[in-house]
């Protein structure tokens, strides 16, 4: 019998899409009752992108046209798309078909996954499973939302936070053990659904005069109690698997954080004992776009010269439902 390979799934390639148009805080000091410092201080955030025509199909497929000019892959290659992502275009057909529509994929399956600000991690380690297995070479993996969609703009507590973009990552299979996507803790816990949710469109509400007069087509959060649940969950999770993995704080390069508010990341670097000029920030620009702000991380600072191969990253969100997770993935492209 011949001995079974086992393979590391790598990320062997990054892009990503960010709107033009900006909404800077000076913006919602006229529209809500709120200031540029207010927003600063509690939130980190100075401004943020916002599509103005097109859907979450057009980041994510900008997103991967980036990634393939920069990594020149040619699209035919790939075998699998997973579009992680609240905002889809539409219930049916799944965004990740539009997108291998769109970018002329000739030959792939894929699939939605939705699992809110931890998407991007869930739709990583579904991916990295998919290569590990040995029947995928190509696998892409996006995180996309335009959360200005569901956004209600007269809510002083939630439109301050949300932006637009889309960001991608290739997975490719490698024989080196040592890089790749290591570990991964994943948890969910519907105990969190009335925090933060959104009531209509699906089936247990489906769109009408009332939800739409009720406002249940918008996100809604309740900001302490999310804060107080994802901090810890953040936190203790990301030092879990900084455990299992046998890192200290010395052997981790950087903490790539969902980037939802920076006081949850500040806590969690301190849990992990990671300094500030460890971890990856970009909420100042973009806020938050839920599925696509950790390859939004890896993305520009990978383009800044900032990571080499072999670089342990730890790759952490909290998000609706509850759902949170961290892994340890170690960087592959020189």
């Amino acid at each position: 019998m011949s001995e079974t390979r086992k393979y590391n799934a790598i990320v062997t390639g990054v892009g990503m899409y960010v709107p033009e148009k900006i909404l800077d805080n000076k913006y919602f000091e006229k529209i809500v009752d709120t200031n540029d410092e207010w927003i600063r201080t509690r939130t980190g955030i100075r401004e943020r992108r916002i599509i103005e025509n097109g859907a979450t199909s057009d980041l994510a497929t900008l997103a991967a046209k980036d990634l393939f000019e920069k990594h020149n892959v040619d699209p035919k290659d790939i075998e699998v798309i997973i579009v992680a992502t609240v905002t889809p275009d539409m219930f049916f057909p799944a965004t990740a078909t539009l997108v291998q529509h769109k970018l002329g994929i000739s030959n792939a399956w894929g699939f939605d996954l939705s699992a809110a600000c931890s998407g991007f991690l869930f739709a990583l380690q579904t991916g990295a499973s998919l290569v590990e297995s040995g029947r995928y070479k190509k696998v892409l993996v996006i995180g996309a939302d335009k959360m200005s969609a569901i956004t209600d703009y007269t809510d002083r507590n939630t439109c301050i936070l949300f932006g637009d973009a889309g960001s991608a990552v290739l997975l490719e299979p490698t024989e080196d053990l040592n890089l790749g996507l290591k570990k991964s803790i994943l948890r969910i816990d519907g105990s969190g659904k009335d925090a933060l949710y959104m009531l209509g469109g699906g089936s247990l509400n489906p769109a009408s005069h009332e939800t739409v007069d009720k406002k249940w087509h918008y996100i809604y959060q309740d900001g302490k109690a999310v804060f107080k649940v994802a901090v810890k969950g953040m936190a203790d999770v990301s030092a879990e698997v900084m455990e299992i993995s046998g890192l200290k704080s010395e052997d981790v390069a950087y903490l790539v954080p969902h980037q939802a508010n920076l006081r949850i990341i500040d806590a969690t670097a301190e849990r992990m004992g990671i300094s500030k000029d460890k971890v990856m920030i970009n909420i100042d620009k973009y806020g938050n776009t839920t599925a696509a702000t950790i390859p939004l991380c890896l993305t520009e600072y990978y383009r800044a010269g900032k990571l080499k191969k072999g670089d342990n990253l730890i790759l952490a969100a909290f998000g609706a439902g509850y759902t949170w997770g961290a892994s340890h993935l170690v960087w592959a492209i020189d």
